[in-house]
């Protein structure tokens, strides 16, 4: 499957049923990276095309980023208890140096 490039494609926001069933991937593909398309019939708004809410477009985002080089996908489930537990003291500052050199390094 060809895989559209969305950033290339005429914004707008509007298009009419003929437009979209002649284009159905490339909507899809608009949708996919979260822009809503109003379709027209004969000039009046009859339908929207939308992305996903929730878990689905949460999942899309993860695979696509994963797929581009830009995450890693997860090895195990993420452990919801990590956000209940406290934070470590770091009273010198030393994970803000770190962080600070990473991005100096272009991370």
């Amino acid at each position: 499957m060809k895989k559209t490039d969305v950033s290339k494609m005429p914004r707008g926001g509007r298009a009419s049923v003929a437009e979209v069933k002649a284009r159905l991937s490339e909507y899809v593909a608009r949708a996919r990276a979260g822009e809503e398309t109003i379709i027209t019939d004969r000039g009046r708004p009859v339908a929207k095309l939308a992305p996903l809410s929730g878990t689905a477009e949460e999942e899309g985002r993860v695979a696509e980023l994963v797929r581009g080089g830009l995450a890693r996908a997860p090895g195990a489930p993420f452990d919801h208890q990590l956000l209940r537990a406290g934070r470590p003291a770091d009273a010198e500052g030393r994970s803000l140096a770190l962080v600070l050199g990473e991005r100096a390094e272009g991370w």
